[in-house]
Parts: C-alpha cells; sequence; structure tokens
C-alpha cells in the first residue's frame, strides 16, 4: 500500500526517471543472465539454454592453472596503485584549479588536464613506444645524454606497474578531479571567511576545511573504485602492454589472461571459461565493496555507501 501512495503521490518524478530505469534494466540487468555461461558447456549451435549443465567445472581451467595467483596479485596490485595514485593526483588537480581566480585562465587550465582523457589509447600507446622503444626511445636518448645507460623497457617487467600508474595518472587523473571541483564549488565561503577572520593561512583553510568538507566524496568514489580492484584496466594494459609474454610477470592482470584464453582456438570451451573467471571477479568485487563499506559504517557512519 506504501509503495502504491508513494507512486501516486510523485508520479511525474518517476515518470521522468522511466527511461533511465528502463535503460538500466536492458543493458544492465538483462546482460547478467549470461553468468549462466559459466554453469555450461557453451556451444553456439545448441545457445545459452541448450548447452550441457557443468556446474564449476569452468573454472578449474583458471584455478587449476600456474598463474591464477600472479594474475589475481597482478590485478589487485596494479588497481591499488591506480586508486591511491589516481585518488591523490585527482584531488591535488581540483584544489590547484580551485586556487586560480581568473575565470579564463581556469578553464584553459582544466581543459588542458582534461585533454589526455580523449585520447585513444591507440594513440597513447604510440606515444609509448616512441618514448621507451629500445635504444631510439626518447628517455633513452636522454639517458645516453646525462652519461647512464639505456634501459631495455619492453624486457624490464619490474619497472612496468610504476610506469601504468604513471600513464593511468596522466589519462585519468584530470578527468577525476571534475567530480572534486564540483563538489569544491558547492562549500559555503562563510568557512573560509572564518578561517581568515582566525588568521589562517590558505594551506591551513584547505588542511583544515577544505579536506574534512571533501573526505565524504573522497571515501565514495574510493569505496566505488575498490568494487572494481578485482578488474583490470584492459584497454591500457592490453593496449600497451599487448601480447609481449616478457613482461606478463609483472602486468599480467585477470582480463588480459582471460582474453588470451579466449583467443585459444584449441580450447572449445573459451566462451565458458571466460564467462567464469568474470563470474568470479563480479562475486569478489561485491565481497570486497561490501568488506570495506562495513569498515567505513564503523569508522564514519555518514560516510558509508549504504
Amino acid at each position: 500500500m506504501g509503495i502504491i501512495l508513494e507512486l501516486r503521490k510523485n508520479k511525474w518524478l518517476y515518470a521522468m526517471a522511466l527511461p533511465v530505469i528502463v535503460y538500466v534494466f536492458i543493458f544492465s540487468y538483462l546482460p547478467m543472465s549470461a553468468h549462466l555461461l559459466a554453469f555450461k558447456q557453451f556451444i553456439p549451435a545448441k545457445g545459452l539454454w541448450g548447452s550441457r549443465w557443468v556446474g564449476l567445472d569452468n573454472l578449474k581451467f583458471f584455478f587449476t592453472g600456474q598463474d591464477w595467483l600472479a594474475v589475481t596479485v597482478n590485478t589487485i596490485f596494479l588497481n591499488l596503485l591506480f586508486i591511491v595514485a589516481g585518488t591523490v593526483s585527482s584531488l591535488l588537480i581540483a584544489l590547484l584549479l580551485n586556487e586560480i581566480k581568473q575565470a579564463f585562465i581556469k578553464k584553459v587550465t582544466q581543459s588542458l588536464v582534461i585533454l589526455p582523457h580523449f585520447i585513444s589509447i591507440i594513440v597513447v600507446n604510440l606515444m609509448v613506444m616512441n618514448f621507451f622503444n629500445g635504444q631510439d626511445g626518447m628517455v633513452n636518448r636522454l639517458l645516453r645524454d646525462f652519461g647512464m645507460q639505456p634501459v631495455d623497457w619492453f624486457q624490464t617487467p619490474s619497472v612496468w606497474p610504476w610506469l601504468l600508474t604513471l600513464i593511468f595518472v596522466w589519462k585519468g587523473a584530470g578527468w577525476g578531479s571534475i567530480i572534486y571541483l564540483a563538489t569544491l564549488t558547492g562549500f559555503s565561503e562563510e568557512y573560509y571567511e572564518s578561517a581568515r577572520i582566525d588568521g589562517a593561512k590558505r594551506w591551513q583553510q584547505i588542511w583544515h576545511i577544505t579536506l574534512p568538507l571533501l573526505r565524504p566524496t573522497i571515501i565514495v568514489l574510493t569505496l566505488l573504485a575498490l568494487g572494481r580492484i578485482f578488474y583490470g584496466d584492459f584497454g591500457l594494459i592490453y593496449g600497451i602492454i599487448g601480447d609481449n609474454s616478457l613482461l606478463f610477470k609483472a602486468t599480467d592482470v585477470i582480463d588480459t589472461y582471460t582474453y588470451r584464453s579466449l583467443r585459444d582456438v584449441s580450447n572449445m570451451n573459451s566462451y565458458s571459461n571466460a564467462a567464469a573467471v568474470a563470474l568470479f571477479q563480479s562475486v569478489m568485487g561485491f565481497i570486497t565493496i561490501l568488506f570495506f563499506n562495513w569498515v567505513v559504517r564503523k569508522i564514519d557512519n555518514d560516510s558509508k555507501l549504504f
């Protein structure tokens, strides 16, 4: 009865939201039926419902392999680097942009820091090749100019987690700063006026006013990012690393590992195997976000997601 009264009371608001609800249902909820592939020996000719049910057998290709632990650790480690570096960089960019008072300079600067987000990963790959390629890359030429030994970057796996993090920050930090900057513009100027009257310097105002007010936004965005900690940035990692097996030790993540398995023509069950790993990622991501939301609820109940 309460639901009916709510619908009658706010019928026009729900009518406005209906297209979005239909869109999310079609493109987000209906595709979840494909998770059944994880429990079947999928044969395209028989379709999803006609294929034979095999239970958890499809996960065996992943968990009985030699690489499942390594790619899982790589996925979590790289995502932690991306989350920490991306959050700090986006927050710093937003704070710096907020300090610019001239509207024209602020718009130009914001446009420049956001621009890398729109550069295709293919173009980024070409840029990385020009910077780090063998003996002729720009970085190696600079090293030689300073009397240092060049590095064969594409045969040195240990440096790539940090290089990928640098590229991730360059490409996405400006875009990620938009939410923080929008939040900053909503803060009342009265807080800062009171602080200035009390003699607080600008950095003290940022530390004692701006950052505490931004904390709920930081927590929410971090929780959402943690929910995808088992998903590697496939476009970035595969677009740059590709099938370079020399770098798999440090850069191979669950997504790239599954993609190569999906391309294995000798594996007749590749679709179902890939679906099983996708289900594993989804379940682990769900558990992760539940856990960290519980932690946040214990520390600061007002900043929790739910």
